[in-house]
């Protein structure tokens, strides 16, 4: 018990001794104390921060991301030449002319909202997901746009091609989110609080004594985040393929390597950030300042795009975004390790920055 807090309860027990009135001594002990108590909230940053900072970020990051803005432009592919003219009338949607192979793997990927292909007879055939609002948009935009450019009185015989399949849906968008933002979280929380705990007891200071390699230690903790990654996104990768069918088009290998220099990108920053702090409170206000902006804006729930495009550089370089882009880069288009190079490289920035400023910043006692 700290010396602010125990001189008001040694107050309030004298009092109730002294007067026959002790009840209402206690009343105003505990006054006295609800005040010590309010003093002591607001002389500690980290519950300043999560009081009054932590509703005003969050209200403004999401803010922007889902910002009043004109009516989306929703993207499309026709396969011919006719039907791209006639799109190109309707100023809602744009349209660029695709072979069959790239338009089918763009619809199949997320980058198009529909696919419009020509049918026998002059007939159009529109393909998209039903179960998508932007497919449903741009298959009635589509369609008023083709009619109009054939006289508006309905001449052009128009059908629906249903797509379903796995790669195009929310839940394929959000499961490679999850599976970087428990990567993120378990790291920078296991390495952050173990060593800070560490820390707390002077277990540290008894290390730092022995003959240990100080360099040793801490890459032990980021060499230990290895045996966790199998249970961590096996879990949460299994579960996804196993309820919602969620696809991995790339190899495992290469998922398990984007996995392992995400964890241990994240590891050094969780042992960066706990390089100087004292006590739980600190480290948990420094990790939460931390995956605050990035829970937000990486995209793990709703695209990143969302965002303004002068700050997509610097969401481009954050290392959850970094992680989760390869990520659904392998498993919903089958990137390979060569085609993942720019998201690895910022994991591998991540990586070597934070292990060398926590070796330099790191306090053993």
């Amino acid at each position: 018990m700290s010396e602010t807090t125990a001189i008001p309860e040694i107050r309030a027990r004298a009092a109730e001794k002294k007067s026959p009135r002790g009840k209402t001594f206690a009343e105003h002990a505990l006054v006295q104390l609800t005040i010590v108590r309010f003093l002591e909230t607001l002389r500690e940053p980290e519950a300043l921060f999560w009081i009054f900072a932590f509703p005003i970020l969050l209200a403004a990051g999401l803010g922007l991301a889902f910002r009043n803005k004109p009516a989306e432009v929703l993207k499309i592919a026709a396969t011919s030449r006719a039907i791209t003219q006639s799109l190109q009338r309707e100023k809602l949607l744009a349209v660029q002319q695709m072979d069959s192979h790239d338009a089918e793997e763009a619809l199949r990927t997320g980058k198009i909202a529909l696919l419009a292909v020509p049918g026998e007879n002059g007939a159009v055939t529109y393909r998209y997901d039903d179960t998508n609002p932007e497919g449903r948009t741009a298959r009635m935009l589509a369609d008023r746009a083709v009619q109009q450019a054939a006289g508006r009185v309905d001449p052009v015989h128009a059908s629906d091609e249903i797509l379903r399949e796995p790669g195009s849906r929310y839940i394929d968008f959000l499961i490679p989110g999850l599976i970087g933002m428990n990567l993120m979280g378990s790291a920078i929380w296991g390495m952050g609080f173990t060593v800070v705990d560490a820390r707390r007891k002077k277990l540290l200071k008894r290390l730092v004594a022995t003959p240990m390699p100080k360099p040793y230690f801490l890459l032990a903790y980021l060499l230990s985040r290895i045996l966790m990654l199998v249970l961590e996104v096996g879990i949460v990768l299994g579960f996804g393929a196993w309820i919602f069918h969620v696809p991995v088009r790339g190899s495992l290998l290469s998922l398990a390597a984007v996995c392992l220099i995400g964890s241990l990108a994240f590891s050094a920053l969780g042992l960066l950030l706990a390089s100087r702090a004292r006590t739980i409170e600190a480290a948990s206000g420094l990790m939460n300042a931390v995956m605050l902006p990035m829970w937000i804006a990486s995209g793990v729930f709703f695209s990143a795009q969302r965002f303004p495009d002068v700050v997509q550089p610097i969401i481009k370089a954050l290392p959850l975004t970094a992680a989760i882009d390869a990520l659904r880069a392998n498993m919903l288009q089958g990137a390979n390790l060569v085609q993942l190079g720019p998201q690895m490289g910022v994991l591998a920035v991540w990586m070597i920055v934070s292990f060398v400023l926590a070796l330099k910043l790191f306090r053993w006692r």
